[in-house]
């Protein structure tokens, strides 16, 4: 604690904490609701910023056991959120880094004035070690995640499972789950903030509400959240980041996903401009492995990503990929119309016809798990080249998981008919899985994620697929070749060693 206020322009607010270990315990702080009046302390332009500069306030990840009080960092929230709110509507057109930087001032000015009043009414006031943390609180609850920032900052955590305010698990990239911090002080909270998250997001705001109880959303970074209430005993969510996102091959070689035989495989296909989908189970790695095969594309070839989420975020690597345009679905809201749709909703069907206008080389339709089938057979009907993931077991399972999510858009869609597509327009599955080396979940797990086979597809008697098993599962699981079809061999064109993949086979 502090007989003086802090000199704000000395803090290193939204920058490097001290270590855990040096931290503070937490200020038992004045009750939120005094602060709730004091609105009035600062502009809605946040101009009067007397004790620092927010252009010099660089925020950096928090640690994630400081303890807070958080009913206080709510009131600031509140308080803030209001006066960012009121200055923006003066202030039309800024972008994120200038929201950002109001807000960031915003923040300060509050903070100052609550170090005055507390100094006026002879109380203790923040230290700096608790007056850095709550400053990023603060910010993070305006701008960020809240009190999930610092798990979603956390370079090893991979996926963040929610199931109510307190009961939550961390799965590490090696395997291990340990529990995590509570994420709010109460259910109702926790929805609260979800909801709150929907709603700010820029142009892809989602509505969730008893009306709308699913919720599916790109958050800040990249990482995807997927929330329900009340369907659910308590509301549930999970956040999966994407750690490996500037990817080649080349990276995955070394991360013992695949070989280096098939690497230049997979690597000639894509430039030969064959159709590829990568299937696997939930966390296997197919996203990642869709980037690294988009990276072996010519910088200079113009893309198009169309997802339900933005994942790819290949518009996001300009020294990659300098022409892409990146399409994300809205899902709407309201009744829907004698259209069969919500209000201000566009669908990947929507997408996929406004992308031909575009002058589009190839098109990449994300994952597929239902009828967005569809699209993804007309952007390949459009163009050859087109990359897509799907959730199955196995390459050949696959194919059925694709049938079935075409039937899932009506009457229409006969089984025949998606078959034919299939047989037409895929050229090749990959499939990729993950594996956990121990049966001890959670304790010293280590996972492997690898190739284990890829089928060639094409069309067979009375149009249903014919597959070849190109690369098969060998006695560990992993891809050894098997049987390379006559219209492949023309990938060594491309690149593609043949001569190592010929040696090697069985």
């Amino acid at each position: 604690m502090s007989e003086h206020p802090p000199d704000l322009s000395s803090l290193p607010l939204f920058a490097d904490p001290p270590p855990v270990a040096d931290q503070p315990p937490a200020r038992h702080a004045t009750p939120a609701h005094r602060y709730v009046h004091r609105e009035r302390s600062v502009g809605a332009g946040g101009s009067e910023q007397r004790n620092g500069d927010a252009r010099n306030i660089a925020r950096t990840p928090r640690q994630a056991d400081v303890r807070l009080d958080w009913a206080l960092v709510r009131a600031f929230r509140q308080l803030a959120a209001d006066q960012l709110a009121a200055a923006l509507r003066e202030r039309e057109g800024l972008d994120e880094a200038a929201r950002h930087e109001l807000g960031r001032g915003i923040v300060l000015n509050l903070l100052s004035e609550h170090a005055d009043e507390e100094m006026a009414a002879g109380s203790e006031t923040f230290s700096p070690d608790e007056q850095q943390e709550f400053a990023g609180a603060i910010f993070d609850s305006l701008f960020g995640l809240g009190r999930l920032q610092p798990l979603v900052d956390h370079p090893d955590i991979e996926n963040i499972e929610i199931s109510g305010f307190d009961n939550v698990h961390l799965i590490y990239s090696d395997g291990r789950i340990e529990a995590g911090p509570p994420v709010a002080d109460s259910d109702e909270e926790l929805i609260e903030f979800l909801a709150f998250l929907a709603s700010r997001s820029g142009g892809s705001e989602r509505p969730f509400s008893p009306a709308n109880p699913r919720l599916h959303l790109r958050l800040s970074g990249g990482s995807r959240l997927a929330a329900t209430a009340w369907i659910t005993p308590r509301p549930s969510a999970v956040i999966r980041r994407h750690r490996l996102t500037d990817i080649d091959l080349a990276d995955l070689v070394a991360r013992g996903t695949m070989d280096k035989a098939l690497a230049s495989f997979l690597a000639a296909a894509v430039r030969s401009r064959r159709t590829v989908v990568v299937s696997g189970g939930m966390g296997a790695g197919k996203t990642t492995l869709i980037r690294a095969l988009c990276n072996e594309l010519d910088p200079m070839e113009r893309i198009g990503t169309i997802e339900t989420e933005y994942e790819l975020h290949l518009h996001e690597m300009p020294d990659r990929h300098e022409r892409v345009v990146a399409w994300e679905a809205r899902p709407g809201s309201g009744e829907r119309g004698p259209d069969g749709k919500s209000v201000g909703e566009i669908t990947l069907d929507d997408i996929v016809y406004d992308s031909l206008r575009y002058n589009l080389s190839r098109v990449i339709v994300g994952e597929v798990r239902g009828r967005e089938v569809l699209p993804m057979f007309k952007a390949m009907q459009a163009g050859a080249g087109s990359l897509s993931t799907t959730h199955a077991r196995s390459g050949r399972a696959a194919i059925e998981r694709l049938v079935t999510c075409a039937m899932e858009a009506g009457p229409h869609v006969t089984e025949q008919f998606a078959y034919r597509q299939i047989a037409e327009h895929i050229d090749l599955i990959v499939q990729i899985n993950m594996e956990d080396t121990t049966s001890a979940i959670g304790h010293g797990a280590q996972r492997r994620r690898f190739i284990s086979e890829v089928i060639a597809v094409e069309a067979g008697e009375h149009g249903m697929p014919a597959v070849t098993d190109v690369y098969r599962p060998g006695d560990d699981g992993r891809a050894v070749p098997g049987t390379l079809p006559q219209w492949l061999k023309g990938l060594a064109r491309s690149g593609f060693d043949i001569d190592s993949y010929t040696g090697r086979v069985a």
